[in-house]
């Protein structure tokens, strides 16, 4: 008691910014939802069957097109290396190395809402 009265000094002292309030409160942030995945594991959400079968028919001119918002992601990132098979890729959202890897091995990147 009395660190606002007769102790203030004291207060003031040895426990300077105890009291009083500093910034601006945030009500209601809402989070993002940006679940991630790298260049690295597109195949694997496929599987190697799949992969092994887009090896084969690589110069066919088929590819294979994969929407990683149906395995849950919404963006790629560029981590990672990626396999020389063509692969267009649908997604919400691409980095920069993402969008320039998968465009290295033959690949497009299609942005979906």
């Amino acid at each position: 008691a009395g660190g606002q009265h007769h102790m203030r000094t004291w207060f003031d002292k040895f426990h300077p910014g105890y009291f009083g309030k500093v910034g601006m409160r945030t009500f209601h942030k809402e989070a993002k939802w940006i679940p991630t995945v790298n260049v690295e594991k597109l195949w694997s959400l496929v599987g190697d069957e799949i992969y092994n079968k887009a090896v084969a028919e690589k110069g066919n001119g088929k590819v294979l097109e994969l929407d990683v918002t149906k395995f849950g992601y919404a963006k790629v990132l560029g981590t990672g290396k990626l396999p020389n098979v063509p692969l267009v890729v649908i997604s919400r959202n691409f980095s920069k190395r993402a969008e320039e890897k998968i465009k290295a091995a033959g690949g497009i990147c299609v942005l979906r809402a």
